[in-house]
C-alpha cells in the first residue's frame, strides 16, 4: 500500500484488508450477465434498523477534511471525516486523531447519515413496529416517498453505486490519513479505490481534480492505474467515470497481461517448442463438457451439497423413526430460536455507540436464514467428544466467508466471462475438436487476450483475516450455546421435565495447555445415533468436480469456478506465502501451475465392484483388520472386575474408563471419516469426476476435495479408477501382476522377474479372490494393502479371461514407488556412493532394501553390546527386524527426533507377540540410538548435508528472520513457524498476524532439512508430470508414488529417471548458498552487523561452506531398475 521499502508488505495488507471490509459491507448487485442455463441464488438483503437523526456541527477544521489529503474534502455534500454524528437525541464523538482503532463507521452498527447510510451499501430495511424483529413487512406502493434523511424511495434500498461509493469513500479517506500518519504513501491501488468511490458517489470535479493532483505529487502516473489492473470491471468503470469529470477525453490503456517467459533453467527447452507438440485429449465431447460445466456451476452456486449416506440402505426401525421425528421437531424449534436470537444480537451490535468495534457488517453479508442454516448444520456434524472452541469458531467463520465470496462472484460479471472462456477452452480438451499444441494455462491466457479481458478475471478476493473469522465464529458459537435447549426427559419420559442446554462449554488439557471445547449433551449424541439419518451435507468444494477444473493462471485464480481457492494452501492467518507468490515473476510459476493443471485434468471414476464389497462390510459392523471401522456401538465397555474376578480398584477403574472413552472417540472419528468417503464415492458412482489440485508451502501437491481422493487410505485408493481406459499392450498384464505382488509386500527383496513368477504360481488364489472376495479363500486379505490387492485381482481376472489380454481396455492405475525417496535425494545431492547404492540409485540385480540394511547394522551393534553384558541388548535377541526400524529410518530424513523415533519403535515392539512388555520403554530407547548410529555410518554424506541445513536455519532464525529458499522450479518458499501464539488482536482488521511475530528458532532449524527435501521431491514429481503429459501419458502421483496405465509404465519409468538426473545436475546446494548469502548476509542492517558481528561472520562462513560432493555418477540412475519400482 506504500511506495516506500521496509514495512511495505505490512502496510499493503493493512490497507487491503481495510478496503476489503469497506467493500464487504455491500454485496454487489445481481449481474445482468448471468451464465446461460444456470440459476444463481438471489442477492441476500441485509437487515437492521436506521435511526433518524441529523449531522452534528463540525468541531474543528473545514468540512470533510482528512489530514493533509485535502482532495477528500466535502465530496458532493457527503461528510467523509471520522467526525461526529447525532444518533437518536445525542451527539457521539468519533475516534480521536491518532487512535489505533479503526473508525467505528466501518465495523459498528447503523447510524443516521445525512444522505447515504454510513455502512457501505447496506440496504435500508423498511421500518417495523417498535421493538419488533419482523423484517418481512409488505413493501410500500410503487413510487413511495423517500425515507427521511435519504434520497432513496422507501420501497427499495439505496442503490449499490451510491451507497457503496459514498460509504466506502469515507473509509478510504480515513485510510489515507492513517497511511500519512505512518509516513507511508498510497500506491496505485489506493488511488484507484478512491476514484472508484468518487465515481459511485458522484462527487464534484474539484474533488477529483485534487485527487489526481495528489496522485501526481506522489510520483504516480494516471495511466498506470489501468495497467495490469486486477480489479473487477465495474470498479474500473467507476474510477474512469470519476476521471472523465476532469479529463473528458481520457482514454486508459488497455490492461494487457505482459508476455512472460519461463526463465527457470530446468524448463527453458520445455517451453521453447522448437518442435511441434501435440497434447492428449480427454475422452469427452465438447457438448458433454459444456453440460458438465453448467452442473458444476450450479453446484458451487448452491454452496452446499446434500447426498445420501451409505447407511440409508439399512432397514428403518421404529426406534430410528421416532428419533428422526424428535430431531425434526427440535430442529424446527432451534431454527426459530436461533433466528430470533441472531436478529436480536445483530440489532444490539447495530446500535452500539460510534467508535466501538462491531461484527455487525459481517452479520449482514448473508441472509439471516443462511447464517441459521450454517449453525444448524454444524450441530449435526459435531462429534460426541466435542470440538475445540477455536477450531469450531474458525470453521463457522470460514463457512460464512466462503458463502459470501461465492454469492459475490455469482452476482458479478465474472461468472459470465468465465463461462464464455470455458466454452472456448473446451476446444483444447474435447475429443471431437482438432488437436492443439497449447498447455491449458497457455490456451486460457490466449482466450483471455482475444476476449480483451486482460487480467480482469484475476480480481483480488475480499480476504477476511483469520482472527476476524475466529471472532465471527465465536459470536455464532455463543448463540448456539446460549440459545439451544431441549427437554431433559426427551428419551426417558418418566423423569422430571426441565430444559437443559444442547451444547456446553468444557475445558480440557492438551500438552499442558487448557483448551476450550464445545461438547454436545449425551442425550443429543444418543438421539443422533438412534436416528441414523440418511443424508449428509457437505460444502460444494468437498465434492469432486463434475468438469475439468479451471486452469491455474495466477496464484489466486484456478481450480473451482466460484469457491475461493489459493494456489498455495497455508496455515491459518499466514499471508507470507501468498505475498511471495504475488511478488514472484509470473514466468517462474508457469511450470508449477502447468503441473497442477495436468494433475487436475485427469478424470476418475468409481470402482463399483470394490465399493459394493466395502459398503456391505461397513454396514455389517465393519472389520478393523481390513480398515473398515466398526460403529461406536461396538466400542469396548469398562469391566469392573480384574483377573480372578476381584473388583478393580478405583484408580484402575478410572484408567480403564478413560481408555474406553478414548477408544470410542477414535472409533467414532474413523467411522465418520469412512462414512464420508463411501457416501461421496456412491454419490459419484457411474460418472466421471475430477480432483482440482493445489500445493502446500513446500510445493507438495494435494487434491482440493478433502474427504474422497487418491491420497487417502488403501481403501479409498482401491475405490478409484482412471475414467479413461487404455489397452494393456504386450507388457501391461505383466505389470499388473508385478503391481499386485508389490501390494502384498511378500517379495520386496526379489527381482521383478521373481515377483512375476510368483504371481503366476498363485494365479488360482488371485482368481478366487476376484470371484469370491468374502466367501472364498480370502488370499487378498493377507496383503499389506488388502483393498488395492483385491481391486488388482479383479483387474487381472478380467484381463486373463479376455479373448486378447493385450487388447483389454484397462482403467486400473499401476504404481511405481520411490525407494526411500528422501534418502535418494540426499544421496544424489551429496553424490554419496554408499548411500546411493543403499537406496537403489545404482543399478543392481535385486532391489537394495535400506530398511533391512539398517536392521542388520543395528543387529551388529546389539550383538556387540550383548557380548559385553548389556541386559537390554540380550533381551532384544531375535526381535530386531525390518518392520521395527522401517518407520524411523523413513522419517529420519524428514526430521524425526530421537524422541519421535523412540515412540515409533515403541509402537512396533508392542505389536510383536512374545516380546516382554516390561522392557518396551528401555528397548525403544536403546534401539533408537542404534538406528541413528547406523544411519550415521551408512549415510555419512546425508548427515553432513542435513547438519549444514539445520545449522544454517538456526543461525538465520537467530537474526529474527524466517528461512526462505527458491526451488529449482523457481517456486519461492518460506517456513511459517513463529514463536508467538496466535491471539485475537483488537486490531484484527489492520494487519496479518504473523507480521509482528518472531521466528521459532527450534522449529525453523528442525523443519528446514525435511522441508527442503520435500520441495525437491515435489520438483521431481512436477518435472515428471509435465514430461509425461507431453508424451501423452495419464499421470498422477501420491508424492513419491507415481501412477499411470499398465500400458505406459515403461515410458513413465524412463521419464521419471531422466528428470531425476536432470534435476540433480543443477547446482542445487550451490544455488541455495548463493541465495541465502544474498538474502541474509548482503542486506542486513548495519547496526545489526555491528552489534552482532561474530554471529554475522559465523553465518556468512557457514553459508559459504557448501558440503563437499562424492563420486557417484548420476547417469547410473537411468539404468537402475529399482530406483522407482
Amino acid at each position: 500500500m506504500c511506495s516506500r521499502n521496509g514495512d511495505c508488505l505490512m502496510a499493503k495488507h493493512m490497507a487491503t484488508n481495510y478496503l476489503s471490509f469497506a467493500q464487504a459491507l455491500q454485496p454487489p448487485p445481481p449481474s445482468t450477465d448471468a451464465p446461460r442455463g444456470v440459476s444463481l441464488p438471489a442477492p441476500s438483503r441485509a437487515v437492521g434498523r436506521w435511526r433518524r437523526g441529523r449531522p452534528c456541527k463540525e468541531k474543528e477544521g473545514p468540512p470533510g477534511s482528512v489530514g493533509e489529503r485535502g482532495f477528500l474534502a466535502d465530496p458532493g455534500g457527503c461528510h467523509l471525516q471520522t467526525g461526529t454524528f447525532q444518533q437518536g437525541s445525542g451527539c457521539v464523538e468519533g475516534p480521536r486523531q491518532g487512535a489505533a482503532a479503526i473508525p467505528g463507521d466501518l465495523l459498528r452498527g447503523p447510524h443516521p447519515p445525512t444522505h447515504p447510510p454510513p455502512l457501505a451499501g447496506l440496504p435500508v430495511p423498511r421500518r417495523s413496529a417498535p421493538g419488533s424483529l419482523r423484517r418481512d413487512i409488505p413493501a410500500p406502493p410503487p413510487h413511495a416517498p423517500p425515507l427521511p434523511g435519504t434520497d432513496y424511495p422507501a420501497d427499495r434500498p439505496p442503490s449499490p453505486a451510491h451507497a457503496h461509493g459514498s460509504g466506502a469513500l469515507r473509509l478510504v479517506g480515513q485510510l489515507f490519513q492513517r497511511l500519512e500518519e505512518a509516513g507511508l504513501k498510497p500506491n496505485l491501488e489506493s488511488y484507484l479505490a478512491a476514484l472508484e468511490c468518487m465515481g459511485r458517489a458522484g462527487v464534484s470535479p474539484e474533488v477529483v481534480a485534487r485527487c489526481l493532483q495528489q496522485l501526481k505529487a506522489d510520483g504516480l502516473q494516471l495511466e498506470d492505474l489501468w495497467r495490469d489492473s486486477r480489479h473487477e470491471e465495474d470498479e474500473v468503470e467507476m474510477a474512469l467515470k470519476a476521471v472523465r469529470k476532469v479529463k473528458p477525453d481520457f482514454q486508459p490503456p488497455l490492461p494487457v497481461r505482459q508476455a512472460e517467459i519461463c526463465t527457470v533453467p530446468l524448463f527453458r527447452d520445455f517451453y521453447a517448442k522448437e518442435k511441434p507438440v501435440s497434447y492428449p485429449k480427454l475422452d469427452f465431447t465438447a457438448q458433454e463438457l459444456r453440460e458438465r460445466f453448467r452442473e458444476q456451476l450450479q453446484m458451487e452456486a448452491s454452496s452446499v451439497v446434500t447426498i445420501d449416506s451409505v447407511e440409508a440402505d439399512k432397514p428403518l426401525t421404529e426406534q430410528a423413526l421416532k428419533a428422526r421425528e424428535l430431531l425434526a421437531v427440535l430442529r424446527s424449534r432451534w431454527r426459530a430460536a436461533l433466528l430470533q436470537s441472531f436478529q436480536e444480537s445483530k440489532l444490539r451490535l447495530g446500535q452500539r455507540m460510534l467508535g466501538q468495534l462491531s461484527l455487525y457488517p459481517f452479520l449482514c453479508v448473508l441472509k439471516d436464514d443462511e447464517y441459521v442454516d450454517i449453525l444448524i448444520q454444524s450441530i449435526s456434524s459435531l462429534p460426541p467428544q466435542g470440538e475445540s472452541l477455536l477450531i469450531l469458531a474458525r470453521e463457522l467463520g470460514t463457512k460464512v466467508w466462503n458463502q459470501y465470496v461465492i454469492q459475490r462472484k455469482s452476482w458479478s460479471r465474472l461468472v459470465g466471462k468465465i463461462q464464455r472462456l470455458y466454452e472456448s477452452y473446451i476446444q483444447l480438451l474435447a475429443k471431437d475438436t482438432p488437436p492443439d499444441h497449447y498447455l491449458p494455462r497457455e490456451y486460457w491466457e490466449q482466450l483471455e487476450a482475444e476476449a480483451g479481458y486482460g487480467s480482469s478475471l484475476v480480481a483480488r478476493e475480499c480476504v477476511w483475516p483469520h482472527s476476524l473469522l475466529v471472532q465471527l465464529g465465536l459470536h455464532l458459537v455463543e448463540l448456539l450455546v446460549q440459545v439451544l435447549k431441549m427437554e431433559s426427559n426427551l428419551l426417558t419420559p418418566g423423569l422430571e421435565l426441565k430444559l437443559i442446554p444442547v451444547l456446553y462449554h468444557v475445558y480440557s488439557f492438551r500438552s499442558g495447555r487448557q483448551i476450550g471445547f464445545i461438547r454436545p449433551h449425551p442425550i443429543l449424541t444418543r438421539l443422533f445415533s438412534e436416528a441414523a439419518e440418511t443424508t449428509l451435507t457437505f460444502d460444494s468444494f468437498a465434492i469432486p468436480m463434475l468438469c475439468p477444473p479451471v486452469p491455474w493462471v495466477s496464484p489466486s485464480f484456478g481450480a473451482y469456478i466460484l469457491s475461493p481457492t489459493k494456489l498455495m494452501r497455508c496455515v491459518d492467518g499466514a499471508v507470507q506465502h501468498q505475498l511471495l507468490l504475488e511478488s514472484c515473476p509470473r514466468g517462474n510459476l508457469f511450470s508449477v501451475m502447468d503441473a497442477l493443471n495436468q494433475l487436475g485434468n485427469c478424470p476418475w471414476k468409481v470402482n463399483q465392484a470394490i465399493l459394493d464389497v466395502v459398503i456391505s462390510i461397513f454396514n455389517d459392523k465393519g472389520n478393523e483388520k481390513l480398515d473398515v471401522p466398526p460403529p461406536p456401538s461396538e466400542a469396548p465397555q469398562p469391566t469392573r472386575l480384574a483377573l480372578g474376578d476381584a473388583p478393580l480398584t478405583k484408580s484402575a477403574l478410572k484408567r480403564e474408563m478413560a481408555q474406553c472413552r478414548k477408544k470410542a472417540m477414535e472409533m467414532f472419528s474413523l467411522r465418520m471419516d469412512t462414512l464420508y468417503k463411501l457416501s461421496i464415492a456412491k454419490h459419484m458412482g457411474g460418472r466421471a469426476f475430477w480432483f482440482p489440485h493445489n500445493m502446500d508451502f513446500r510445493g507438495r501437491t494435494y487434491p482440493c476435495p478433502p474427504h474422497f481422493n487418491h491420497l487417502g487410505s488403501d481403501l479409498t485408493r482401491a475405490i478409484l479408477l482412471f475414467a479413461e481406459g487404455r489397452p494393456l499392450g504386450p507388457r501391461g498384464l505383466d505389470w499388473l501382476k508385478v503391481h499386485l505382488i508389490n501390494l502384498t509386500g511378500l517379495k520386496k527383496k526379489s527381482s521383478l522377474q521373481d515377483r512375476l513368477a510368483y504371481a503366476n504360481v498363485v494365479m488360482e488364489d488371485i482368481l478366487d479372490s476376484a470371484d469370491h472376495p468374502l466367501t472364498g479363500r480370502k488370499w487378498w486379505m493377507a496383503a499389506d494393502e488388502p483393498w488395492q490387492a483385491l481391486a488388482c485381482c479383479m483387474e487381472i481376472a478380467k484381463a486373463t479371461r479376455a479373448p486378447d489380454p493385450a487388447a483389454h481396455l484397462s482403467q486400473f492405475p499401476v504404481h511405481q514407488d520411490g525407494s526411500c525417496n528422501g534418502l535418494q535425494h540426499y544421496a544424489a545431492l551429496g553424490r554419496d556412493v554408499i548411500g546411493a547404492t543403499s537406496v537403489n540409485l545404482m543399478p543392481c540385480d535385486v532391489p537394495q532394501d535400506v530398511y533391512s540394511g539398517v536392521a542388520q547394522q543395528v543387529e551388529v551393534f546389539r550383538k556387540r553390546d550383548a557380548a559385553q553384558g548389556v541386559k537390554i541388548a540380550q533381551v532384544l535377541e531375535g526381535f530386531i527386524g525390518r518392520k521395527v526400524v522401517k518407520q524411523t529410518v523413513m522419517t529420519v530424513v524428514y526430521g524425526v527426533t530421537r524422541y519421535g523415533g523412540r515412540l515409533q519403535i515403541e509402537k512396533r515392539l508392542k505389536e510383536i507377540e512374545g516380546f516382554p512388555q516390561e522392557f518396551v520403554w528401555e528397548a525403544s530407547h536403546y534401539l533408537v540410538q542404534q538406528v541413528f548410529n547406523s544411519l550415521r555410518e551408512m549415510f555419512s554424506g546425508t548427515r553432513e548435508i542435513q547438519s549444514w541445513l539445520t545449522e544454517s536455519a538456526r543461525l538465520i532464525a537467530k537474526t529474527g528472520r524466517t528461512v526462505e529458499w527458491v526451488t529449482p522450479l523457481g517456486l519461492p518458499i518460506v517456513q511459517p513457524y513463529h514463536r508467538s501464539k496466535i491471539t485475537l488482536m483488537k486490531l484484527w482488521w489492520l494487519m496479518p498476524l504473523e507480521v509482528a511475530k518472531k521466528p521459532d528458532t527450534v522449529k525453523q532449524k528442525n523443519a528446514f532439512p525435511p522441508n527442503f527435501i520435500h520441495s525437491l521431491d515435489s520438483t521431481h514429481m512436477m518435472l515428471t508430470a509435465l514430461h509425461c503429459h507431453r508424451q501423452g501419458l495419464t499421470f498422477v502421483s501420491v508424492h513419491d508414488c507415481y501412477w499411470t496405465h499398465a500400458l505406459t509404465v515403461d515410458v513413465m519409468n524412463q521419464v521419471c529417471r531422466e528428470q531425476f538426473v536432470e534435476l540433480h545436475r543443477q547446482p542445487i546446494l550451490q544455488d541455495l548458498s548463493k541465495f541465502m548469502l544474498q538474502k541474509y548476509c548482503a542486506n542486513l542492517p548495519a547496526e545489526w552487523k555491528n552489534k552482532k558481528a561474530p554471529e554475522h561472520q559465523r553465518l556468512m562462513q557457514l553459508l559459504s561452506k557448501v558440503p563437499k560432493s562424492g563420486d557417484f555418477d548420476l547417469q547410473k540412475v537411468k539404468e537402475s531398475t529399482y530406483f522407482f519400482s
